[in-house]
């Protein structure tokens, strides 16, 4: 019987391993119409500015214009501050289930539009399209949804009987959750009866200005939300302005602290989410696949634009080598470029003065000794772009391991005992998140309640829910936000 090629043996150095490269998926833009240029959003209407200027938002991948925006002057925030004010008669005294109903059509309408807000968030800030769509925009609604239902049951909130709104609020958002962060604000803030002025960053303001449409939409009384674009001037007007009853901003230690030397003295009640230099911890028993995941979303995700970021990575002495391994391994099959292709996991840095920051910082981390890993990828022509980089020999007095970048580095160092972990964790001044990785549930409560962190995550990292508070210790601020204690934030004992 005569023998065919199937029976011919092969040996292993004749076989050839096929690789699997990614097609091109790219996000279409057609779903978004971007207006050339973008007035403010006061009482209900598009209104051009009284003593303003303009000034351009770009796309960070490619570094095109995509819009003019209005900066607001003084007058500017006025007028908005004066028709919040106006508003709040008839809004704290409407039906709190009207008022939920007013937020569950907002909520609606944004996953409605949900891919318009996804393909802006994208261009203008710089993350991949794949967290813009499954992260930023249906959490975003979320809170919406929760704090909707919240609307009537103030009084079972377990804040005292008969709450009563604050008045205006003052809100101040930061650039790398733009949508995420304005629906923190603003829907505890309706939903408690206030009316609000809301700044977007200077960078990313184009989100704001499709919720204000959606505002419209959903038929919000005129006044309730008004939105001003502009710098920090046009923050720091809205802050100190004497109409505003509340404060609430989120970003920066030192923009933070000025706020609060701004307000002190005032009766402004003040909410500040800063900075922070989060600790993962990594013990001998976690499971090793799952805490490489968890700490490449710790400080990768949104390419570590991300205030909760676990920028410290904080190794066991005898895994050390083992989890440095499969770390950058994993970091290897990441993809940078294109925001708006579906495969990308690492996208654009949101402004040069970010990329500029980062650069420095890191060039200090090579100075002072540490040991330098980057992903080996090609970066983009234009754009700011900056590699998935960790530190390995970090020292607890390093620049690394004490200011918060805001970009995608990983500091790693170790410890024997949990004491130790405990020790190092909290050295530092910030105290926003922290998370443990372990397989024992009792170690886990144990370090919990000794990390002094406002969050702490056990055996995942960057996880959010709107049931659940959200805030720092030392210098990452004072306040919550999300759950039942966001919601006091919002509101003053009934007279």
């Amino acid at each position: 019987m005569a023998r065919t090629d199937l029976d011919t043996p092969t040996s292993v150095t004749d076989l050839v391993t096929p690789t699997w490269e990614y097609a091109p998926a790219p996000q279409a833009t057609d779903v978004v119409s971007i207006a050339a240029t973008n007035d403010l959003f006061i009482g209900g209407d598009w209104v051009s500015t009284r003593d303003g200027s303009t000034t351009a938002t770009l796309n960070p991948a490619t570094e095109e214009q995509l819009a003019t925006y209005t900066v607001a002057g003084p007058a500017d925030v006025d007028a908005a501050v004066a028709a919040a004010r106006t508003a709040f008669a008839s809004w704290s005294r409407l039906r709190p289930a009207t008022r939920g109903a007013h937020l569950y059509r907002i909520a609606r309408i944004m996953q409605e539009r949900a891919r318009e807000f996804a393909v802006l968030e994208s261009l203008d800030n710089g993350k991949p399209i794949r967290e813009s769509r499954d992260v930023d925009v249906p959490t975003a609604a979320a809170h919406f949804f929760y704090h909707a239902g919240w609307a009537d049951k103030l009084d079972w909130a377990g804040l005292g009987p008969g709450p009563r709104p604050l008045g205006v609020a003052g809100q101040v958002i930061p650039w790398n959750f733009p949508l995420l962060m304005l629906a923190w604000k603003i829907a505890p803030a309706l939903a408690c009866g206030n009316t609000v002025v809301l700044k977007p960053a200077e960078t990313t303001p184009l989100t704001a200005l499709l919720f204000a449409e959606v505002c419209q939409q959903a038929d919000l009384p005129p006044g309730v939300v008004n939105i001003v674009t502009g710098d920090g001037d046009t923050g720091a007007h809205l802050v100190s302005h004497d109409g505003v009853d509340k404060v609430a901003f989120t970003g920066s230690t030192a923009v933070g602290k000025a706020i609060a030397r701004q307000v002190a003295g005032s009766d402004k009640k003040v909410t500040l989410e800063l900075g922070g230099k989060a600790a993962n911890i990594v013990f001998d028993d976690a499971a090793m696949d799952q805490a490489v995941e968890g700490i490449v979303n710790g400080i990768f995700f949104n390419q570590g634009h991300v205030c909760c970021a676990g920028s410290r990575l904080l190794v066991q002495e005898n895994v050390h080598e083992e989890v440095v391994d499969r770390l950058t391994e994993r970091l290897g099959t990441l993809r940078l470029g294109d925001p708006l292709d579906k495969n990308t996991d690492i996208g654009a840095i949101n402004s040069s003065d970010q990329l500029g920051r980062i650069t420095d910082l890191v060039a200090a981390g090579e100075a002072e000794g540490a040991t330098k890993w980057e992903l080996d990828c090609a970066l983009p022509t234009n754009g700011f772009w900056f590699r998935p980089t960790v530190f390995t020999g970090v020292e607890q007095s390093h620049t690394i391991a004490t200011d918060e970048i805001f970009g995608p580095v990983l500091s790693v160092l170790t410890f024997r005992t949990p004491d130790e972990a405990v020790a190092k964790a909290n050295n530092t001044p910030y105290g926003l998140s922290a998370g443990v990785w372990t397989e024992k549930g009792s170690r886990i409560l144990e370090m919990a309640g000794r990390l002094r962190a406002g969050v702490v995550w056990a055996n995942t990292f960057n996880r959010f829910d709107p049931t659940s508070p959200f805030g720092g210790y030392k210098e990452s601020g004072y306040g919550r936000e999300g759950g039942r204690h966001g919601l006091s934030a919002y509101l003053k004992p009934a007279a």
